[in-house]
Parts: C-alpha cells; structure tokens; sequence
C-alpha cells in the first residue's frame, strides 16, 4: 500500500517537473511575440509616415493650371507635423484695353510738343495782346465734357430769369447716357443760383440739367441758345446737344474754348462760382458740401479768375483756365488729356515754362497735327 502512494507521488512529481519547463517556455514566447508585434508596429508606423519631399513632389505634379499648393506647419502632442494641400488659384483677371478717345483715334497722340504734354490739345493765349504763345492741335473740334457747363452759365446769366427760383431736379435730369452719380436725388430743390453755382464750381451733372430743362421753352430751346451764343461768338467749330457734357456730341476747338472763356470772364457770378474751392447746399433742407472738381483753385501759387473741367471717357481729362502769370493774364486750354490729373499737371508744366522759358524765346511754338507733316 505505501509503495502505490508512493509510486503515485514519484509520478505526479515528474508530471510537474515536466509541465514547468514546458510552461515558462510558452509564457516566455508569448513575451517575445508581443514585443515583436509591438516593434513590428512601431517600424509599420514609421514606414506609413511618407517623407515631406515625396508629398510635395506628387502634390505638385498633379496640379493644374487653377490650383495651388499651401504648405501648413502644425504641432500635435510636441511633435511637428508638415503637410500640404490643394486650392483653387484665384482666377486671372484680364487685361483692360485702354479707351480710345477721339483724340486718339484721329492720331492727335502722334503729335510731339517741347513739354511733352499729356493732352493732345493745347492753347496758351496772352489775353491782353491776343498773341498765341503756345499752340498744338488747337483747330480740331473734340468733345469737352464738362466745359460744356461754362456755355450753361453764359445763356442763364443773359437770360436775366429770377436766380432765387426754386427748381426741382425730376426723373428727366437722371444720366441714362453715361450713368453718372450725383448728390441731387430726384424730388431736391434748390434755387437757380444754387444750381448755377455747383453746376460750375463742382460740375454738378443733374443741376446743369434742371438749368436747362427749366429754361423758357424748355431743354431744347436751351440747346438752341447755347448753338446761337456760340455762332455769335464766332466759335465755328462747336455744337452743344444738352447743357451737362455727358454727350461725346457736345464738341468745340480748343481755339473756340478760349473765345467762350473771354466771354464768360465778363460775368462776376461766373468768376466767383467757377473758382470757389467749397460751397454749401441744403437740397430739401438736408445740408451738403461740395468741392471744386478743380485741386489748383485751394492752391495758392495761383491766381486764377475762372475756370472750368471736363471728362467723359471719349473727351479725356479737359480744363480751361483764365489765370494771372508774372501779372499777364493767360488763357489755358487743355483737351483731351491721359490721367485724372494730367490736365492739372500740363497746366503747372505750361506756368513754369511761361515763368523760366517763354521769355527767352519770343517766337511762337506751334505743333501741327501728325497726319500734317
């Protein structure tokens, strides 16, 4: 009986002698193949991770013509992570062709002067001794724009009508031509001086237009007035169609301008409201400022006694200017101008030349057109 027991325990003794070895060992591989499958991941990892150059590379040959590629730098838990992405490319604006103005295309642009002028018409005139002292393209009737208001002013100062008359600006003074803002809202009143002064101070489009729809007979009896002053003035290349400008029809020669200037400067109210730098209106009681469209009337190195801007796209940039220079009193014309200054800067150019050259040279400087020879 002790020999069985004892023969049982022997037996049990080496069945777990054997087991154990047998055990450790599995519990050993089971160690190492989790610390492979865990190096295997962190080297699956860093292979997943693509390197910056082979995303750039791939990114950008793949682009098109309206994409684009933005690089964005950003850090997660300490560690810097670079990426890039794909837009869409702001869509390229075509270029403007520049405007043709009438100027241009009768080849007054072709015409070179001694001061390199950006207006492809001018006329200096000694007022008091009628001598021409500066002349290009001077003959050739171009659309004024604006100037075109210096004509308005003359017919409703002789037209002797009540300037504290109240006018109403209507649906018919609203630009439909060239769609030009104003202050003047339909239904505004303001007095026919009022009109009269920002229409030529500030180049006011709907009160030029109420001053000739409210003329006796109405706008087209106005046109007509505007058409005889000018024939009794001599200005033989002018016609007017409306009282604003904003008709490219609206044209005169740059020596006509200087006639209609003389005349204009007769009047005292022309004077003062064409060379005021600031004014103030109160259009159905609602209080507004205007400016002069002209910069050189707040200038204090001149002395001007009247003048009188323009510009629609077919006209360019025009001015005209009756101005006191070393005590002479000097007409300016300048037609057709490129830049929304450059008629300014032609003016300042011309004084300095009167002042430092002119002087030195008293024969007349005379451009011919181009296609003139």
């Amino acid at each position: 009986m002790f020999k069985s027991a004892l023969a049982v325990l022997t037996t049990l003794l080496f069945i777990h002698a054997g087991l154990a070895p047998a055990h450790a060992q599995t519990t050993s591989a089971a160690k190492k193949t989790v610390v492979k499958k865990a190096a295997a991941k962190k080297v699956a990892a860093k292979r997943t991770v693509t390197p910056t150059k082979t995303v750039k590379t791939v990114a950008r040959g793949s682009l098109n013509n309206r994409e684009k590629l933005v690089r964005k730098v950003s850090t997660v838990k300490g560690r810097r992570h670079v990426s890039y992405q794909r837009v869409s490319a702001a869509p390229s604006i075509p270029a403007v062709p520049p405007v043709m103005t009438a100027g241009d295309l009768a080849g007054l642009n072709m015409t070179q002067d001694p001061l390199a002028l950006r207006s492809n018409v001018a006329l200096v005139i000694d007022q008091a001794s009628s001598q021409v002292l500066f002349e290009k393209n001077s003959n050739v009737a171009l659309p004024i724009a604006s100037v075109t208001k210096l004509m308005t002013a003359l017919v409703v100062v002789e037209a002797h009508m009540n300037m504290e008359e109240v006018l109403t600006v209507t649906d018919d003074d609203v630009d439909r031509e060239k769609h030009s803002s104003s202050r003047l809202r339909v239904g505004a009143q303001l007095s026919r001086d009022d009109m009269l002064h920002i229409a030529l101070m500030s180049s006011e489009n709907r009160a030029a237009s109420a001053l000739g729809r409210n003329y006796p007979g109405g706008l087209p009896a106005f046109v007509a007035a505007m058409n005889a002053k000018a024939r009794s003035l001599g200005m033989q290349d002018t016609h007017y169609v409306d009282s604003t400008g904003l008709s490219s029809q609206n044209v005169a020669s740059a020596r006509d301008l200087a006639k209609l200037v003389v005349a204009a400067y007769q009047y005292p109210v022309i004077r003062q409201y064409s060379t005021d730098s600031k004014y103030m209106v109160e259009p159905s009681g609602h209080a507004l400022q205007y400016n002069s469209s002209n910069r050189l009337t707040s200038n204090k190195d001149w002395d001007i006694g009247l003048q009188k801007t323009g510009f629609i796209n077919e006209a360019g940039h025009c001015l005209v200017m009756l101005t006191r220079i070393e005590g002479r009193p000097i007409v300016m014309v300048f037609l057709d101008s490129k830049g929304r200054l450059s008629h300014v800067g032609d003016a300042t150019r011309m004084r300095k030349w009167l002042v430092e050259d002119a002087p030195k040279n008293l024969t007349r400087v005379k451009m011919v057109r181009a296609d003139q020879g």
